[in-house]
């Protein structure tokens, strides 16, 4: 079999490879790249493969830079099975689609305020042609994906219906395994189970996010933001949180439902505003099953996502209100990384004044907004503008659905404890400085690690 990096590969976004085995191309992911508008533009109309050459797609979550350019392969022509976890095929009909409603109306607004004018990748049309054609899988239940290859997903622990890929691969009357990580998340995350070891790899393609550092753990990100919403409470300014409207948002609400029943945060609102992380609130509890019913609040709270202090807003005219409401507050919008979505609109309102905070809870790609904001330079430039920044900035990186330096370690030590012959181990979904530390520490161990540039072909 042949394995092509082509996304993610020494970046973290835009998760792609394929594999080519017995004559058939399998896609796992087609994620979006993130980051530089200029940049990303480009690298997201290049397909990773010949529409025609496709046999299939394997989704490994419902993440835009996992799946955020399916609709865009649909659109060019891409009519076959694409397979994914009940959870995530059911997140996708909402996350694509709010992902065609952001392009077509970033576009207008550029266009209306005489800005850089950019075509959306695909419309809202293109992402429902695509829910057509995600066929949902539960875990631990092994399907074909073409004549040779057969997959098992099982639960990574990153988000609702994140699954490493497990693929079963027999050429030449050999069968061989090829585990393909996803997003390997965190034991003890709110919510969602613990993830699970693979075992019998032969070859795995492994997430390396954080492979040169370790979190914080999520008991100290809990206090932490009690004390981030204090603090700004006190001073009667907002929390601006960009936040993954997958997932982040959820854990947060989880959490705030938690410190509110404690007495650990003043009463004060709460909105989530954004229509996405709704919706997929609403796919949260719609799959009670994968919740991790070993927690407390989970068996106990009758709604873990909806208290008094929550409010959600959809409208454009219920997001435009915020911005004239008085006294301390927290915003929970997206997008993740400051890139698009109503958080930018907030950022505009508020990032000048001192007694706001503005709280990072996720990873922030190199190259996006959210990632030079991070830094606290003295303005930033926001939908052509440059604005002063006066909040304070923030960072809890306990929050990370991402496992860290040890996590992703124990990970691949458990696939090693079941996998004698595992021969090649490749490092995707990372910087290329923080592989280059990750392989460094793996190699010592005495893995066989390759870092793979974009375009690179290797037969295993």
């Amino acid at each position: 079999m042949e394995i092509e990096f082509y996304g993610a590969a020494r970046e973290v976004t835009g998760s792609c490879h394929i594999l080519r085995v017995n004559g058939k191309v399998v896609i796992l992911d087609c994620g979006m790249f993130q980051g530089r508008r200029s940049e990303s533009t480009a690298k997201n109309k290049t397909l990773p493969v010949a529409v025609a050459e496709i046999d299939a797609v394997v989704l490994s979550h419902a993440h835009i830079d996992h799946s955020g350019r399916l609709p865009y392969l649909v659109r060019k022509g891409y009519s076959k099975s694409i397979f994914a976890t009940s959870a995530t095929r059911d997140l996708c009909a909402v996350m694509l689609a709010d992902s065609a409603h952001i392009q077509e109306s970033d576009a207008k607004h550029l266009a209306k305020n005489h800005k850089e004018f950019v075509e959306p990748l695909y419309t809202m049309r293109d992402a429902v042609r695509t829910q057509d054609l995600m066929i949902g899988i539960p875990y631990n239940k092994t399907f074909d994906v073409v004549p040779g290859v057969r997959c098992t997903y099982i639960d990574a622990g990153h988000i609702l219906g994140s699954a490493s890929v497990l693929l079963d691969i027999t050429e030449h009357g050999k069968t061989r395994r090829l585990v393909f990580s996803g997003d390997i998340g965190r034991p003890g995350l709110s919510i969602i189970r613990d993830p699970v070891v693979p075992e019998g790899a032969d070859v795995v393609i492994m997430e390396s996010t954080y492979g040169n550092r370790d979190h914080e753990t999520v008991v100290d990100a809990r206090a932490e933001l009690a004390t981030v919403v204090r603090d700004t409470a006190a001073r009667g300014g907002r929390i601006l949180i960009p936040s993954f409207a997958v997932g982040r948002t959820q854990e947060l609400l989880y959490n705030l439902n938690g410190l509110s029943r404690e007495g650990a945060i003043p009463p004060i609102p709460i909105y989530v505003d954004s229509p996405l992380a709704t919706d997929t609130t609403t796919v949260f509890e719609l799959h009670p099953e994968v919740f991790d019913h070993t927690e407390d609040l989970v068996n106990k709270a009758k709604n873990l996502f909806q208290f008094p202090q929550v409010h959600f807003t959809r409208s454009v005219e219920e997001s435009k209100a915020l911005n004239t409401a008085h006294g301390p507050m927290v915003i929970i919008a997206a997008s993740g990384m400051v890139e698009a979505g109503r958080i930018l609109h907030h950022l505009l309102q508020g990032a000048g004044d001192p007694k706001n905070t503005i709280l990072f809870v996720g990873y922030q790609a190199e190259g996006t907004l959210g990632r030079r904001i991070e830094a606290s330079p003295p303005t930033v430039r926001i939908y052509g503008d440059d604005i002063p920044l006066r909040a304070e900035v923030k960072i809890i990186d306990g929050y990370s659905a991402h496992a860290d330096r040890a996590e992703l370690t124990e990970w691949i030590d458990g696939v090693k404890a079941t996998s004698p012959q595992l021969s090649n181990l490749f490092l995707v979904h990372g910087e290329a400085d923080v592989q280059d530390v990750f392989k460094t520490a793996l190699t010592a161990k005495g893995y066989m690690v390759e870092c793979p540039e974009p375009r690179v072909k290797r037969m295993v």
